[in-house]
């Protein structure tokens, strides 16, 4: 019986793990891409099983031996990394997450590097090479990860690389029937939230955004009261509760150039977004005024600044990506789990060949990490 039909007794399994470190879960994503591949070399160099907390993958269990097999025969992998697996079954799941509790030892819980979660693709996996037959175990990797993390049996979710297009090609979509867009919106829809924000996070900074995937003709509009409103109290209500900022300082950037230089190059800043901050700072909320984008993000403002809002994608993406691209970790903020992600896509063509860069898996599983332990 599958994990998302079965009935459980989580009253009981959520009471035992709260003397354990439950696992972060790492979904691998679109089979043919780089996700397992990842996986593969983060265990390899030690980096999952040094971790403090308990790292489960879901991955088509062949798949992963045969991808590991490749790597070695490549040269990429000296060894193949230890694993369990466990059935994605709501029986085997739960017994696996009763083996951490403090109390109880067994020697498959402490000599293997991971534990994967087997989901089983519908044909077999060639790296590289899309099948669309196989975007229903996407799917199933994604509706199980949100199980476990909406039943508080994981710390938190971590995201591998999806390839959207076979999603759409197979035609799964969210739950209001709209076709599949994105982890982002997936997990909205799940969660029952009206609203989530997308932060991209490195070591120099973190960036959250009012608005994500507009062209650009269409983000005046999307930038309204109750837009910039919501994603500040999200931002704030996250960073202090999964961050652990009891006082953060947040910077805003202006929507126009100059931040509409007094309303001579737009009105948006005047008319909607500073009464906004506004409101925010008669709170006590350390925030500031909508600030021209080209002298935020300066050494000088950013040196005590916990998080900036940029009012669109290509106003505070790039900058943050020239600071570490590669290194930089996607959130949703607004879930009422932890969700961290890669910042990279599939790579279809580094699939297999070991030459694929785990820097923003290990970044963003440490970021998930971090976040759990101050929840």
């Amino acid at each position: 019986m599958s994990l998302l039909s079965a009935s459980s007794n989580s009253a009981n399994l959520s009471s035992t793990l709260q003397s354990a470190r439950p696992p972060l879960l790492i979904t691998t994503g679109e089979p043919a891409g780089i996700g397992m591949d990842i996986v593969l070399s983060l265990a390899a160099s030690g980096e999952l099983s040094s971790s403090t907390q308990p790292i489960w993958v879901t991955a088509d269990a062949q798949a992963l031996d045969d991808r590991a097999a490749r790597l070695i025969a490549n040269g990429a992998l000296t060894q193949k990394p230890t694993w369990r697996v466990i059935e994605n079954t709501q029986v085997a799941i739960d017994s696996a997450l009763l083996c951490l509790a403090p109390d109880v030892s067994t020697e498959s819980a402490h000599t293997a590097d991971l534990v994967i979660i087997d989901v089983p693709a519908a044909n077999p996996i060639q790296a590289g090479v899309i099948d669309v037959a196989n975007a229903a175990m996407v799917a199933e990797q994604l509706a199980l990860a949100h199980q476990l993390a909406i039943e508080n049996k994981i710390a938190a979710i971590v995201t591998g690389p999806l390839q959207k297009s076979a999603l759409i090609e197979a035609d799964i979509r969210l739950d209001d029937g709209t076709m599949f867009s994105g982890h982002t919106e997936y997990f909205m829809q799940k969660s029952g939230c009206d609203k989530v924000v997308m932060m991209l996070a490195n070591d120099a900074m973190k960036v959250a955004l009012v608005t994500t995937h507009l062209p650009l003709r269409d983000v005046p509009a999307a930038i309204t009261k109750a837009n910039v409103e919501q994603t500040v109290q999200i931002v704030l209500d996250d960073l202090r509760s999964k961050f652990g900022l009891t006082q953060p300082k947040v910077l805003v950037c202006g929507l126009n150039p100059h931040a509409g230089e007094g309303g001579h190059l737009g009105m948006e800043e005047i008319e909607i977004i500073n009464p906004v901050l506004d409101t925010f700072r008669g709170q006590g909320v350390d925030i500031s005024e909508a600030m021209p984008a080209d002298t935020l993000f300066t050494p000088r403002h950013l040196a005590d600044c916990d998080a900036v809002i940029a009012m669109y994608h290509d106003q505070g993406l790039p900058v943050l990506k020239s600071h570490g691209f590669g290194d930089t970790v996607n959130l949703t903020l607004g879930l009422p789990y932890i969700r961290t992600s890669v910042d990279h896509g599939t790579a279809l063509d580094l699939a297999g060949t070991g030459k694929a860069s785990a820097s923003s898996l290990k970044q963003a599983l440490t970021m998930a990490q971090s976040m759990a332990a101050s929840r």
